[in-house]
């Protein structure tokens, strides 16, 4: 998951109990979810004394303090191992430090697709041990050498249904549409998927995205900039400009789109038509002072899908493992991005592309939104 996302998911959890919409002890499980591990255990487990706690790395925050058991529980009965959660952040920047230090601390981290294949291609990351951990509980564009997906997400249109009814736009173009669909706009700020959906404004036939024609892109965003109120770099701003009716269509988390519809009593509509899929991916770096297998059952635990099941019950992101399909309800599938339908119906970010150009491409896009 993106530092962004995973900021978000912990505020849209914040919100909810807040307006007492889940309860303490939900709050917690869900914390524990989402960054796979507690702060400490708590179990009673007698630990050997030379034991090192295996060191999950994730996106902190300020609900770092109420990360949970989850998986961790399972896993640490299961196993014996312990583990504890490090909340620094797992930036390309902070992994590179840790091997550059000649002393890493961590193990598994919490990163992007895109960025593990970056890192594992330097050397950063150690190739995952597909003998411990099942590959094939993923769909094949889910995993890599270096990074397997733990849970998915996606960007979606939404729009108020107070100004276009029931006929909501389906397409890019249709997003694009000022004219037939008029009023303010929000888009991504980091870019990710903003460039295809310029692409596919402009006519490019969605399996022939790749490679991105970033100038035609930018060009096709110049267009809607004028109609762009702001480009959003939390989640809970994207909330906010559609809840208060400031746009009237954006490119946004389908967690948060979810969260809108429910807010808005139906107000606020958006789907997976054309909407674009990302995923977060474990991966584990060289050296790993808690022990190489160690962290490959780590990751194996956590793509079981009971635990994703709950994942997807408390923030909404889609499951990586088909099989949780199996434990959901209709209604749960309807709603699930990973679902077989809705997965039809999205294009897939594609991870080798960003690998290659993520850093370069982005530099490109923000200085382009400046202007």
């Amino acid at each position: 998951m993106s530092q962004e996302h995973q900021r978000d998911c912990i505020e849209v959890l914040i919100e909810k109990a807040r307006n007492g919409q889940i309860n303490r002890r939900t709050f917690m499980q869900a914390m524990g979810l989402l960054a796979a591990a507690p702060l400490a255990m708590r179990s009673g487990i007698s630990w050997a004394a030379d034991s090192k706690p295996l060191v999950v790395v994730n996106w902190g925050g300020d609900a770092l303090d109420a990360f949970r058991r989850a998986w961790t529980d399972s896993f640490s009965k299961t196993t014996g191992i312990q583990v504890r959660i490090d909340g620094a952040g797992p930036t390309e920047g902070a992994i590179r430090s840790q091997l550059a230090s000649g002393k890493p601390s961590w193990d598994v981290v919490d990163v992007d697709s895109y960025s593990a294949m970056t890192l594992g291609r330097d050397k950063i990351l150690q190739p995952l041990d597909y003998s411990v951990i099942q590959r094939g509980q993923v769909a094949p564009g889910l995993a890599h050498d270096y990074g397997i997906a733990g849970y998915l997400f996606s960007y979606v249109m939404a729009w108020d249904s107070e100004q276009f009814g029931d006929q909501g736009p389906t397409s890019w173009a249709d997003f694009w549409n000022v004219e037939k669909f008029p009023g303010k706009r929000t888009l991504y700020k980091w870019m990710n998927g903003m460039l295809e959906a310029a692409l596919l404004a402009d006519g490019v036939p969605a399996d022939q995205l790749y490679p991105l024609d970033v100038p035609r892109a930018l060009r096709k965003i110049d267009e809607l900039k004028p109609h762009v109120l702001s480009f959003w770099s939390s989640g809970a701003e994207s909330q906010q400009l559609m809840i208060e009716g400031e746009v009237s269509m954006g490119a946004i988390w389908s967690t948060r789109a979810k969260l809108l519809a429910e807010d808005s009593e139906g107000r606020i509509r958006w789907g997976y038509d054309n909407a674009f899929l990302n995923a977060s991916s474990w991966a584990v770096l060289q050296g790993n002072p808690g022990g190489s297998q160690e962290a490959m059952r780590f990751i194996q635990h956590a793509l079981q899908p009971e635990g994703q099941l709950k994942l997807f019950e408390l923030l909404g992101n889609g499951p990586s493992n088909g099989a949780t399909q199996k434990l959901m309800t209709a209604e749960q599938r309807e709603a699930d991005c990973a679902s077989e339908e809705n997965f039809k119906k999205q294009i897939f970010l594609n991870v080798e592309w960003y690998a290659d150009h993520y850093a370069t491409t982005l530099e490109q896009y923000l200085t382009h939104l400046s202007k």
